[in-house]
């Protein structure tokens, strides 16, 4: 998200969550960025949490705290990332306000009727510091802890917006379709931090994925983790001109995981960091299997495009970027 220049400034975010404007080159997964392209992140990265002292029907207080202990420990268990979170007490403080504490809790938003969670930031805008952050879930949904087949399940959207509470974006790591009443349905996801929710009862995103690993790895990097792991870096272009707003996906003919970035430079540069050492398949796609808002705050990107695969397997070194490629794709 591309943000004014004052010292600190408060942001909320439900769904947009990244920006052309200013971007010189994109990491994989996508990473919430000021205009110059400093990325938001913790500094230092232990980072201490409240839980509102109410619940709602079907998850008492008590059970909302556990539900996001459970949540924060998937994301602190990632032993290539450094982040780490700590729960402080309960609070009679709300989420949403500027009060210089994070706050977990249930608020009632029946006006945002496909929203059911979302995260706001007070951030440092010069040096990209994340100052506080919230995170409140709509109590105008139903909710559980443990699974229940006609409810949201807490801790799976909970480690959704906990990705966003450290810095990571959307993934667009997905397969939709349309419903004829309006919205998408998931038909399968390869990240918890895909936009779109799998739906009630669905449990899978309580475990991370390869992309979601390699995002908080790439932005909170313990000693090893640039050594250990590699890049793909490249271009993608529609006869000479860039094509903004592309998604990539590399899959590694190994191990089958997939990591996902976006080609956001001005010349349709992009680079996918923390991958495995090892070759890949390279495939560009627009991106049409969510809304654009869910990834980007400006107009511009491009989706009049066929799906393209390069030609050749990339190889991704250890502790380095392999040479520089183009993706070349045709009008659709």
């Amino acid at each position: 998200m591309t943000m004014p220049s004052l010292r600190r400034q408060w942001i909320r975010t439900a769904f947009v969550l990244l920006s052309l404007c200013g971007v010189q080159s994109a990491h994989a997964y996508s990473h919430f960025t000021l205009s110059e392209g400093t990325r938001l992140r913790w500094d230092p990265p232990r980072v201490r949490w409240f839980a509102t002292e109410r619940g709602v029907p079907g998850v008492s207080a008590t059970e909302f705290q556990a539900a996001m202990a459970r949540a924060f420990a998937t994301w602190d268990a990632v032993p290539t990332a450094t982040i780490a979170f700590e729960f402080v007490g309960f609070t009679s403080a709300e989420p949403l306000e500027d009060d210089g504490v994070s706050v977990f809790g249930f608020q009632n938003h029946p006006e945002m009727e496909r929203v059911i969670g979302a995260t706001t930031f007070v951030v440092d805008t010069i040096t990209g510091e994340i100052v506080e952050s919230d995170v409140f879930f709509n109590s105008a949904f139903t909710w559980s802890t443990t699974g229940d087949s006609d409810r949201f399940d807490l801790q799976s959207v909970a480690v959704h917006e906990i990705g966003h509470f450290a810095g990571l974006g959307h993934s667009a790591l997905g397969e939709t379709e349309l419903r004829p009443e309006g919205g998408r349905r998931v038909l399968g996801s390869a990240a918890v931090m895909f936009p779109i929710s799998l739906g009630r009862g669905s449990t899978t995103d309580r475990e991370l994925q390869p992309d979601d690993i390699a995002g908080i790895s790439d932005l909170y990097p313990d000693g090893d983790f640039r050594a250990d792991t590699g890049t793909v870096r490249g271009r993608v272009r529609r006869g000479d001109r860039a094509v903004p707003g592309a998604h990539i996906a590399a899959f590694n003919i190994r191990t089958g995981t997939l990591i996902g970035g976006f080609a956001l430079g001005e010349g349709g540069e992009f680079q996918i960091a923390g991958l495995s050492p090892g070759a890949y398949v390279i495939r560009v796609e627009p991106l049409d299997d969510a809304d654009v808002e869910s990834f980007f705050s400006s107009a511009g990107v491009d989706v009049d495009f066929q799906v393209t695969f390069h030609p050749r397997l990339l190889v991704a070194p250890a502790g380095g970027a392999g040479p520089s490629f183009d993706v070349a794709v045709r009008p659709k």
